[in-house]
C-alpha cells in the first residue's frame, strides 16, 4: 500500500454514467475471456453530452494471443502497443486501446520510455468494468504509479519552489510536447483547472510515492534537493523524439485497425486546432500515404506539435 493507492482506488471506483458502463461491458465482450478490465478516461469524463463525443477506453487483457483471432493483430499489439479500435454502442461512439495488464503497468511506470500512458493516467479515470478482485487490485496499483512517474520525470525541468498548480501544469506541458498532439497550447492549464481540488489532494501522496525530497506547505511545493537540469533536458529530448515517432507509427497502425481512422483524425485536429482539413475519397483508400502528405502541412500550420 502506497500513499496514493487509496485516493486512486476511490477515484477509479467512482460510478460512471450507466451508458458508459454498458459500453464498457460491450467492449470487454469483444475479447471474451481475455478481457480483464476496461478503463474510461479523457475529456469525456467531464462532458455532459456524450452523444456528441468520442469516448476513450483502455481495454486491458491477459494475453494478446487470446484477445485476437488474427495473429498479425496480436503481433502488432505486442510490438507497438496499443492497438486502437473504433466502436459504436447504443448511439455512442468510442475508440478503445488494447494492452495487456502487464504492458499497461509497465507503461504507467518510470521504466517506460514514452509518456503516452502515464501522462494520461496521471489524470482522472474510471474503472468501468473489471473481471474480479485480482484484476481490480492490479489495475489500481498500475494507475497509482502514473502520477508519481509524471512528477518524478518532470522534476528536473521545474522550479525548486512552485505552486501546486504550476507543478501539474508544467508537468503536463512537458508531456504534451512529447507527442504529436492537436490540442491548443495551454492544455495542461485547462486540465488542472477542471479539478484543482483533485490535483491538490494528489500532490503530497504522489510526491511521496515518487521518492522526491519535497514538502507541501500552503499550496507551495518546496523541493529540498537540487535537480540536475542538464540530465533532465537529455531525458525529455529523448522522450520527445521517441514520442513523436511512436505517434506516427501508432497512427499508421491505426489506419488498419480503426474504422474511419482518417475521418477521426481530421475531426480531432479540426476540433482542437481549427486546421480546416477536408477528407477526400483517396485519403480513405490510402490512409498512410494521406497521413504522410498531410503531416508536414499540419506541423507548419501549428495544428500538430
Amino acid at each position: 500500500m502506497t500513499a496514493l493507492v487509496p485516493l486512486v482506488a476511490a477515484e477509479l471506483e467512482t460510478p460512471a454514467a450507466p451508458e458508459v458502463t454498458d459500453f464498457a461491458k460491450a467492449i470487454a465482450g469483444r475479447c471474451g475471456g481475455a478481457a480483464q478490465a476496461v478503463l474510461f478516461y479523457g475529456s469525456c469524463l467531464r462532458s455532459e453530452d456524450l452523444g456528441d463525443s468520442l469516448l476513450d477506453f483502455y481495454l486491458l487483457v491477459d494475453s494478446y494471443d487470446r484477445a485476437y483471432t488474427r495473429r498479425w493483430m496480436a503481433t502488432a499489439n505486442r510490438l507497438i502497443p496499443p492497438n486502437v479500435f473504433y466502436a459504436e454502442h447504443e448511439g455512442l461512439r468510442a475508440k478503445f486501446a488494447v494492452m495487456t495488464v502487464e504492458d499497461f503497468a509497465h507503461a504507467c511506470s518510470p521504466d517506460c520510455d514514452n509518456v503516452s500512458v502515464w501522462a494520461r493516467f496521471a489524470q482522472p479515470s474510471r474503472l468501468v468494468w473489471v473481471r474480479g478482485d485480482a484484476a481490480r487490485a492490479r489495475v489500481i496499483r498500475a494507475v497509482a504509479t502514473a502520477a508519481p512517474t509524471l512528477l518524478k520525470t518532470a522534476r528536473p525541468m521545474l522550479d525548486d519552489d512552485l505552486s501546486v498548480e504550476a507543478l501539474w501544469t508544467g508537468a503536463f506541458a512537458l508531456t504534451y510536447a512529447s507527442e504529436l498532439r492537436s490540442e491548443r497550447a495551454g492544455r495542461g492549464q485547462s486540465i488542472f483547472e477542471t479539478d484543482p481540488a483533485r490535483y491538490t489532494a494528489f500532490t503530497a501522496p504522489a510526491i511521496a510515492d515518487s521518492d522526491l525530497a519535497a514538502e507541501v506547505r500552503g499550496g507551495i511545493v518546496h523541493f529540498r534537493a537540487d535537480a540536475d537540469r542538464r540530465a533532465g533536458e537529455r531525458v525529455w529530448a529523448k522522450l520527445r523524439r521517441r514520442g513523436k515517432w511512436l505517434s506516427v507509427l501508432r497512427l499508421a497502425k491505426a489506419s488498419f485497425t480503426f474504422k474511419g481512422g482518417v475521418d477521426y483524425i481530421a475531426w480531432k485536429v479540426n476540433r482542437h486546432a481549427g486546421a480546416g482539413i477536408v477528407v477526400k475519397p483517396w485519403h480513405r483508400r490510402f490512409p498512410i500515404l494521406a497521413g504522410l502528405m498531410l503531416l508536414p502541412k499540419l506541423i507548419r500550420k501549428g495544428a500538430v506539435r
